[in-house]
């Protein structure tokens, strides 16, 4: 059976890729709802809209588990999916509690970065007003880093200039954990390096999904459902398939392919 990942677009494949190193026996289907990212400046009943229907889709795909490979998605959708769905689902969450925790004994601010649908959620809110006592949490919204993601734009220059414009009222001195808030801006995470001091940690909510993915694993047993698999596109270094659809049609592209395993691979 299959392991479905769903993002908005190409940002939850640094999700899925911290999966593989862990579960690379597993069959995975990746859903990129391209047609209608970004997500992050959209309207709360739009987003939830699409996230139904890819949803739905990968229902469909007989997945034994769903991850909500987006933030976003996460923030405005994930107990209703929960609570509609049979199958396990696992979500995103800003890593806020563990920088909270880390930065907690030097007092050391908090900076999230996310799209602005996800610091505004009641989801996000409630997240920082439960962990973070001392009041050590700041946000900004960073939406055009998505879009940059969506159109393959890596080019250092480009990135890093608009990080500097972003950051040039942050005051760095003061801040001890920066949060990527959304599962695209780890593709970034180089650019980000460059530059904030080198004092400052950058932690994601990658790592802390893919352990919840391997406890409910550990802990539930799935109908053996291997002979169903279909023909997948690429196979894991240790037999696991993924599978990639962009916004309902298998992703078959070559070009697109290779960019999309290049994402998995670096």
């Amino acid at each position: 059976m299959y392991i479905g990942f769903l993002d908005s677009g190409i940002g939850g494949l640094t999700v899925l890729r911290e999966a593989i190193k862990v579960l690379p026996e597993e069959n995975f289907i990746y859903y990129a709802d391209t047609l209608h990212a970004p997500y992050g400046i959209k309207s709360k009943e739009e987003v939830k809209k699409h996230v139904f229907n890819a949803v739905e889709f990968l229902a469909g795909k007989k997945i034994k588990m769903l991850v909500v490979a987006c933030n976003t998605a996460t923030s405005i959708a994930i107990n209703e999916i929960r609570a509609a769905y049979p199958f396990p689902v696992v979500g995103m969450e800003p890593a806020v509690k563990p920088a909270v925790e880390k930065n907690g004994t030097t007092k050391k601010r908090v900076l999230v970065v996310a799209t602005p649908l996800t610091l505004k959620e009641e989801k996000f809110q409630n997240l920082v007003q439960r962990v973070d006592s001392m009041h050590l949490v700041d946000t900004l919204p960073m939406p055009e880093l998505v879009e940059f993601a969506e159109k393959f734009i890596f080019h250092e220059d480009t990135i890093i200039k608009y990080i500097k414009e972003k950051f040039s009222k942050i005051n760095f001195d003061n801040v001890g954990t920066l949060v990527l808030g959304c599962t695209h801006f780890p593709l970034f995470r180089e650019c980000f390096k460059k530059v904030i001091p080198s004092h400052v940690d950058i932690i994601d909510g990658g790592e802390g999904t893919v352990r919840r993915m391997v406890n409910i694993l550990k802990t539930n047993t799935f109908e053996d459902n291997q002979n169903k698999i279909e023909k997948l596109t690429f196979i894991t270094k240790k037999g696991g398939n993924i599978s990639f659809y962009v916004s309902g049609k298998k992703l078959t592209d070559a070009d697109t392919l290779k960019k999309y395993l290049g994402l998995i691979e670096r």
